[in-house]
């Protein structure tokens, strides 16, 4: 009976081992598995971010490949087709280099080429106050406020929004010679976009009297037409302000006060002789 299960198990380890066997030498003479890759296209992508205006070198550029089909559209395979050119609007890191970001071959880099037909950039000096602490960046709206006295009398000063939601080109500083001291001075300067008209408006603004910028939402588009203030104007507003509370402050005292009680005039004493007899004195009334 022991022999015998013996005899079977050692059949059934050979028959298993045959079987292990000859699936693997099935599996090794099966084709290995092939990694098919998908065609690709090279494109020149921003080897970091680019401003607006910039003059592209070779040192800006990088070629990546992208899955054949998935290119966007105005894309450049060589980077030599870019050196040169400038920027019209501002390109990040690994941001495909279109042609619509791209002035013409004529047009050269800097600031002129991103300027639209009938449009102008005009800079003015400004101040951290007047450039709202830091906060007009390219690419941001704002309203010019300007104020100045046609009559160079205070009373007559005048401050009114002379142009509206004007777009932000450039802004940064620069060196400048003191006029005093004739010495390098650091001053703030802006570059609006504004076309012909408003260009003569900002420069009449900016050199007969003061202007402020005031940075609005870009997504509100309006242009409010105001009839701008003087001084007597908010001395009105206050002066309006105390008159209107004046009659107010009587009013209440009046209803605090008492109302004044009717005088009764007494009644005439009747008539009287007064008698004097030696040391003594007395008052007869007559009747």
């Amino acid at each position: 009976m022991r022999n015998r299960f013996f005899a079977v198990l050692v059949i059934a380890i050979l028959a298993g081992g045959s079987l292990a066997y000859g699936t693997y030498n099935f599996m090794q003479s099966q084709p290995g598995t092939q990694t098919v890759q998908a065609p690709t296209q090279p494109v020149v992508v921003a080897s970091a971010d680019l401003s607006l205006g910039t003059a592209i070198k070779k040192e800006d550029l990088t070629v990546v490949q992208f899955p054949q089909g998935a290119v966007p559209e105005g894309t450049f395979s060589q980077p030599a087709e870019l050196i040169g050119r400038g920027l019209i609007v501002p390109v990040v890191k690994n941001e495909p280099i279109l042609t619509a970001k791209l002035a013409s071959k004529e047009a050269g880099a800097g600031l002129p080429p991103v300027i639209p037909e009938g449009m102008r950039a005009v800079s003015v000096r400004v101040n951290e106050v007047v450039g709202v602490a830091g906060y007009v960046l390219p690419g941001t709206r704002v309203d010019v406020v300007a104020t100045q006295s046609p009559t160079d009398k205070k009373q007559d000063t005048i401050s009114k929004v002379v142009l509206s939601n004007v777009q932000v080109l450039t802004a940064g500083t620069r060196m400048e010679q003191d006029q005093e001291d004739a010495k390098p001075v650091q001053v703030t300067v802006v570059t609006l976009l504004v076309n012909p008209e408003q260009a003569e408006r900002l420069a009449l603004a900016s050199t007969e009297g003061k202007i402020q910028l005031a940075l609005r939402n870009p997504l509100d588009q309006g242009s409010p037409n105001t009839p701008g203030i003087r001084p007597s104007g908010l001395m009105s507003v206050t002066k309006a302000a105390a008159t209107t509370s004046a009659p107010r402050s009587r009013t209440s005292q009046a209803k605090v006060q008492p109302m004044a009680q009717p005088q009764v005039e007494a009644p005439a004493p009747p008539p009287a002789v007064e008698m004097i007899r030696g040391d003594k004195r007395s008052t007869e009334i007559i009747k």
